[in-house]
């Protein structure tokens, strides 16, 4: 008799909704105009998110193929582990496990800033302290530790409660972007998006000091580019599908599929809505308002009743998103922590789960994270989006090099798909991500995160070393095929219901 927790029979369409909300979230609501801006305009963002498809295209079909092969909780750490060795998947997970957590405060955080478009007064009074040049008050604090806390028990009831959950919000997301799409081009303009490129307005573009955007570009195909130094950590949320797979019930080969199917629309999504919301309103004006959110364009585009309902909805939709996304990586967070506890890549406590499958000293640890959020404030969200951009990148680099990898080392280990191109499609993918990785650190070039990001990466990495170091005290109390047994025993589970 299996010792297994039952399954609870997650569908595709479920997990299509756990990545395709964990990957939209609120971003498209709050950091369209940023976007635009660090492009030089809305033609070349939204033409970027189509250029970031032959990136992130590749690199989810490697997952397409790897997930259904090695059902395990993990994901690309479980991947690196069976093509290289503990301290490459240790790599790869400490890499995918701070860019999951980093976003859990990041949403924490928004929730308060996203609440003020329906609350106007929310942050009314003194602040009680500032963090990089951002007021902090209680109320964020206070809004932030409630929604962390209802968050930490719809996943303490198990992933089928939080995909339900993932549906409804992922359809009041995509209605409400769909709504605001059809506006901006009944009530919008061409002309309005002009100029199609322009980094040298100085009202916009300037020194970091005094509050204004730096570009390292100077053409439309940089400005194009520029959009890969944040894309990855706003096309991240596929990685959720994987670490879910354990509860999978049905076809297992459509859970991998999901991944591709998520992140494509994903990317469709955003650059239809940075083309239509720039046809609304100029957007150099757009980077100017107070309030530069998606949904107060429609209160300037239509004056009165239809531009407050407009406002709500789409504000409402930015909610929504924004609880799909935390909701998401809340349970991935805990998922890959549970799957390096069972190697022994970090404590071994963490592979724990209850009578119900729950990875509940996770959960506690993304409980933890989610509640520090609010203590931080607002100040160091773009460096935090960089540096989660970065960590995805490496995980994703390693993810391709060990499809390639485990195609020559094990090519008779079942494939329930096997993805176009194979070991080329792998390689290509590898190139891509390899590329964007060393760029991203390379200053003076579209792609470059920034010094402050850069020193964040490396601290994070020299956490995990040391971390990594500590845990060889239990991990050298087992032997290395008893390790790899308690990594991959669920994936014969997986594969044989």
């Amino acid at each position: 008799m299996s010792n297994q927790p039952e399954k609870k029979g997650v569908s595709a369409i479920d997990f299509f909704c756990i990545g395709f909300g964990a990957i939209v979230g609120v971003g498209w609501a709050v950091s369209i105009n940023s976007w635009m801006t660090s492009c030089g305009g809305p033609i070349p963002a939204g033409i970027g998110y189509i250029l970031a498809l032959v990136m992130m295209v590749p690199i989810a079909l490697c997952y397409c193929e790897l997930v259904p092969m090695l059902p395990v909780a993990g994901g690309g750490m479980a991947f690196a582990y069976r093509a290289f060795n503990e301290t490459v998947s240790f790599i790869s997970g400490w890499a995918a496990f701070g860019a999951f957590v980093s976003i859990i405060p990041w949403e924490a955080i928004q929730i308060t800033d996203v609440l003020g478009y329906l609350i106007p007064n929310i942050k009314a009074g003194d602040p009680l302290y500032q963090i990089a040049g951002t007021d902090v008050y209680l109320v964020t604090i206070i809004i932030g530790t409630i929604c962390s806390l209802l968050l930490f028990a719809l996943n303490m009831r198990g992933l089928a409660a939080a995909a339900t959950l993932q549906k409804v919000l992922c359809f009041v997301l995509v209605g409400a972007g769909i709504v605001g799409a059809i506006a901006s081009l009944v009530g919008g303009n061409a002309s309005n998006w002009q100029p199609i490129y322009e980094v040298t307005d100085p009202s916009i573009y300037g020194p970091a000091s005094e509050g204004l955007k730096e570009v390292s570009h100077s053409s439309m195909f940089g400005g194009m580019m520029a959009i890969l130094a944040s894309a990855p950590f706003f096309l991240a949320g596929f990685e959720t599908i994987p670490q879910g797979v354990e509860d999978a019930g049905g076809d297992i080969t459509n859970v991998g599929k999901t991944v591709v199917m998520s992140v494509v629309l994903a990317c469709i999504f955003y650059a239809i809505l940075l083309i239509c919301f720039g046809y609304a309103w100029p957007w150099k004006e757009f980077a100017h308002m107070e309030n530069p959110s998606a949904a107060t364009v429609f209160t300037f585009l239509y004056p009165g009743v239809a531009g407050e309902v407009l406002y709500w909805l789409i504000t409402i939709g930015a909610i929504a998103g924004l609880f799909t996304t935390w909701n998401g990586f809340f349970m991935a967070s805990a998922s890959l922590l549970m799957g390096m506890g069972r190697g022994y890549l970090v404590p071994h406590i963490f592979a724990k789960q209850n009578k119900n499958g729950i990875p509940v000293p996770g959960l506690l640890v993304c409980l933890i994270l989610s509640l520090i959020g609010p203590f931080l404030g607002a100040g160091l969200i773009g460096d935090i989006t960089s540096f989660s951009a970065a960590a995805f990148v490496l995980s994703w680099t390693i993810t391709s090099y060990s499809l390639i990898r485990l195609r020559k080392t094990e090519p008779d280990l079942p494939r329930p798909y096997k993805i176009p191109g194979g070991i080329a499609m792998g390689g290509f993918s590898a190139i891509v991500t390899t590329v964007v990785f060393i760029l991203l650190f390379v200053p003076n070039n579209p792609v470059y995160m920034g010094k402050t990001a850069s020193l964040m990466f490396v601290g994070w990495m020299v956490i995990g070393v040391i971390l990594y170091l500590v845990s060889a005290v239990q991990r050298n109390k087992t032997t290395k095929e008893e390790r790899r047994a308690a990594m991959f025993s669920h994936a014969n589970a997986n594969t044989e219901a």
